[in-house]
């Protein structure tokens, strides 16, 4: 419960901050006033208007300061948190005005009468209901929604590779194939300069030599469009085909790839709501979701869901949000919002992480063959450990196929000798062999093969031991505007879906463009 010692719940940011003012935008950042962590992808609307934002990652927004000039009020609502309204006048146009919300309570009467109501009904049940209920509950005829796109990563905490857009999605209603059926408008798009660029990230994925790659997974590219690949993760609105792992195709598997729960009632908008809780646990992954369930008509507001890998730790040794200390593979949030008496896309997140290799910092440069020694020299490109490349196990050197017996190893700084079981004259003959077939297409492989393994170098890197980058990767849509009744424009300017979505592609301006804006995120992420 919550007393009365938060009277004050929005307060303006002092002087202190180090943020500077964008021009012709007020700027702020929604906080739980318990823990003071950001609320991320709370709602923030223009009260009476049809346009509104999300938060961003670290609780922002921004609003176009004409809105402020004008009087206008915003309503900011977020799943679990009581909505509120106020006047854009009393936030500040120079700082970061920091707003403060209060976690929901439900009112105790009107939790009793619900619970007395429905008490009978399992977690199993009341799912099974809500997508029963999808067709009557979401919008079956043509519909615009019209938002701010954009993808990003996140590499050690900080935003690279920028890419916004502002879209228009020209969908047929849920009767329809989604993939097949809808049309995408792209109003404008930018590589926003503000943010750092990084050719790795930017890299396609790659797994025929995992320069870039996602652990454990692949991700389809559907035609290389990655507005695409982020629709496809609505498992709502794709209710009826694959979407992704685990959650499949969400109208007939979800119950069964899941252990559901009923989880404590949560609130939104003044509307009470059913919160199942989904769990797997598998030999390699953890999944965890939520899914939130309108209480009056069982429409379902929003799901989250995220799949973990068991085999590995965050870096930092700390807790996620679902209380272990396994990396995430990928997650997915889709909330959508009561409209014009139907539930209509808000916003939708897809989450995942992927590496990008890099050249090994030891390595053997080159391995000659010593005849008059009769041995084999590894020259490496740094000075080794003595003890690691001293191990006999630790050289494997092949003739025809057959592994030979190692004698004796002799290691000097950036060379190590290695002396195979082999009489001087076999070595010769091989030395003479490989000299008569130098200008020959042979691959000498055939011959002669020769690696180490575990050597190391006076700094504990391990010979041609490949590191990685990891990066977070994300792509969003947040819808600012919906036209229940379809677009207003008549032009066929629609995106390829087969081509990247800022790889020329046709645009098109609205003449209300002005009226949208994009919610760029502040450069610095931490709270």
């Amino acid at each position: 419960m919550h007393c009365n010692r938060w009277p004050i719940l929005f307060f303006l940011l002092m002087a202190s901050v180090c943020w500077a003012q964008e021009a012709g935008f007020v700027r702020g950042k929604i906080l739980d006033v318990e823990t003071k962590e950001p609320i991320v992808f709370a709602t923030v609307r223009i009260l009476g208007k049809a346009k509104g934002i999300i938060t961003n990652m670290d609780g922002s927004f921004r609003l176009p300061i004409e809105f402020r000039e004008a009087g206008e009020s915003i309503v900011i609502s977020s799943m679990g948190f009581t909505k509120k309204e106020y006047a854009l006048q009393n936030l500040s146009p120079k700082d970061v005005n920091i707003i403060y919300l209060e976690p929901g309570v439900l009112g105790l009467s009107e939790a009793l009468v619900t619970a007395k109501k429905r008490r009978r009904l399992s977690a199993a049940q009341i799912l099974r209901r809500a997508i029963k209920a999808i067709p009557m509950n979401y919008p079956t005829r043509e519909f615009a929604a019209i938002g701010y796109y954009r993808d990003y990563q996140l590499r050690k905490n900080e935003y690279v590779n920028m890419n916004e857009a502002f879209l228009e999605v020209v969908d047929e209603g849920f009767g329809s194939n989604d993939y097949s059926n809808s049309k995408i408008r792209i109003y404008n798009f930018q590589k926003n300069q503000d943010f750092k660029q990084d050719f790795e990230g930017e890299f396609k994925y790659d797994y025929k030599f995992y320069k870039k790659f996602i652990d454990k997974a692949y991700l389809y590219n559907y035609g290389g469009n990655e507005f695409t690949i982020l629709r496809i993760h609505d498992a709502i609105r794709n209710f009826q085909v694959n979407s992704y792992d685990f959650i499949n195709v969400f109208e007939k598997d979800v119950i069964d790839n899941h252990f559901l729960n009923k989880e404590t009632d949560t609130s939104m908008d003044d509307e009470v709501y059913y919160t199942i809780g989904l769990r797997q646990s598998m030999l390699k992954y953890l999944a965890f979701g939520n899914v939130y369930i309108s209480k009056r008509d069982f429409s379902i507001r929003k799901m989250e869901y995220a799949v973990y890998d068991r085999f590995r730790k965050l870096k930092d040794g700390g807790l996620n949000k679902h209380g272990n200390d396994h990396e995430a593979i990928f997650e997915v949030i889709t909330e959508y919002a009561p409209k014009y008496g139907k539930m209509y896309p808000n916003y939708i997140s897809f989450y995942n992480t992927f590496e990008v290799s890099n050249p090994p910092e030891f390595s053997v440069e080159d391995v000659l063959l010593n005849g008059p020694k009769s041995c084999f020299v590894f020259k490496f490109n740094d000075r080794v450990e003595y003890e690691s490349a001293l191990k006999k196990q630790n050289y494997d050197i092949r003739l025809r196929g057959e592994r030979l017996k190692i004698k004796k190893v002799m290691v000097f700084e950036y060379e190590v000798e290695v002396y195979p079981d082999l009489s001087s004259k076999a070595f010769t003959d091989l030395v003479n062999e490989m000299e008569s077939k130098q200008n020959k297409r042979i691959n000498f492989q055939d011959i002669f093969y020769a690696e180490a393994s575990n050597v190391e170098n006076l700094k504990g890197s391990k010979v041609n031991e490949m590191t990685y980058n990891t990066y977070r990767q994300f792509r969003e849509f947040f819808v600012q505007e919906i036209r229940p009744n379809g677009s207003l424009l008549k032009d066929t300017l629609f995106m390829d879906k087969h081509r990247p979505i800022f790889e020329d592609q046709p645009t098109t301006k609205p003449d209300n463009f002005n009226e949208y804006w994009m919610n760029t995120p502040l450069p610095d992420i931490q709270n």
